[in-house]
């Protein structure tokens, strides 16, 4: 019994690829970064709802991938059996829905962050992967998590001088290295013309002249302080963030 929980934990682990949840946490971070604040509850709210959201779209990637993978990859868990499909969907639903439950916990507006980044996920793994609009949307997801964890880190509040604005420059250059990578990767797998990485070469080149522009133009932030953001409605301990298969 104790060998066949084991084998049905590793299963589980390998579906939604515990060893990469390290990564996650670093886009939330880069939003309060971004933002100006420092880190503080809604930055941790952020970061457990991209977890999240990260995990659910592992298992619907697999679930989505299935026949593929049989075909390909018989040793993943769904395949081999050690997963049942249903399982790996009811899953991936209930992973979303803590992960907006999370998000909610910071304020409307990183709510409905989460929301567009869940719908992305989930749009990528179910239709987009495959098609040429997959690395727009990956990238989208990217772009969408660092701006989660902006508007968390900053309280959620609204107004002309929101601080989660100061992230929008940060959110379009990840966006970009992301179309980026993301491209290079499938022309490599896939095969074509070279006109795909020097596009997408060109893209961020173009977005991160854009944004070092804007942030030179810009005035410098107010300092990091113990507060947070006066400005932003929360300090240290009351700034109420998902979110990435």
């Amino acid at each position: 019994m104790t060998r066949r929980r084991t084998g049905r934990a590793q299963a589980w682990a390998e579906l939604l690829r515990v060893s990469a949840l390290f990564s996650v946490p670093g886009d939330a971070l880069a939003g309060a970064a971004a933002a100006g604040v420092r880190p503080g509850r809604g930055t941790l709210c952020a970061i457990g709802a991209s977890l999240c959201l990260y995990e659910a779209g592992m298992a619907l990637n697999d679930w989505a991938d299935r026949a593929e993978d049989a075909a390909e990859r018989p040793h993943r868990p769904l395949p081999s059996g050690r997963i049942d499909p249903s399982a790996a969907l009811a899953a991936s639903a209930a992973l979303t829905a803590a992960g907006l439950a999370l998000a909610s916990r910071a304020g409307r507006p990183p709510l409905a962050v989460a929301t567009a980044l869940a719908a992305t996920v989930w749009a990528y793994d179910l239709g987009l992967k495959h098609t040429p609009a997959g690395p727009g949307t990956m990238a989208t997801a990217r772009a969408l998590d660092l701006l989660l964890g902006a508007t968390a880190s900053t309280g959620g509040n609204r107004g002309p001088h929101h601080r989660a604005l100061h992230a929008l420059p940060s959110a379009a250059l990840l966006g970009a290295h992301t179309y980026a990578v993301t491209a290079v990767s499938r022309h490599e797998t896939q095969g074509g013309s070279t006109r795909t990485p020097l596009a997408a070469l060109a893209v961020t080149l173009a977005v991160a002249g854009a944004a070092s522009g804007e942030v030179l133009g810009a005035r410098p932030p107010p300092p990091l302080t113990g507060g947070g953001a006066r400005r932003g409605g929360g300090g240290g301990g009351r700034r109420p963030p998902p979110r990435p298969g």
